[in-house]
């Protein structure tokens, strides 16, 4: 079995594969219907706990994939360089209220 002797909060996105998770786009729609499924509240007690596993499984995968952008860019930005807007950036004229 995967992760045995690893303690449940060590298994990650990271440290397991999951290969029914296509990607993040198709993990967050499967949240979305976990979670309605669940504020319907018409399942029985042991098929909510499943569905609850799987999207706590999902959130995490989601946050780890967010976690990863978010380095990624830190990087990108680095190597570019990223210098600072210039000066009346997003100062248009017709941003201004009229007549004064």
């Amino acid at each position: 079995m995967r992760g045995e002797g690893v303690p449940p909060a060590a298994l990650t996105p990271e440290t397991t594969v999951d290969p029914t998770i296509k990607d993040y786009e198709a993990a967050i729609a499967e949240l979305d219907t976990i979670v309605k499924k669940l504020e319907e509240g018409d399942l029985p007690l042991e098929s909510s706990l499943q569905l609850y596993e799987r999207g706590v499984h999902l959130a995490r995968f989601c946050h780890a994939r967010i976690e990863e952008a978010e380095r990624r860019i830190e990087i990108l930005n680095e190597r570019g360089e990223p210098r600072p807007a210039p000066a009346g950036f997003g100062d248009d004229e017709s941003d201004r209220p009229r007549g004064r």
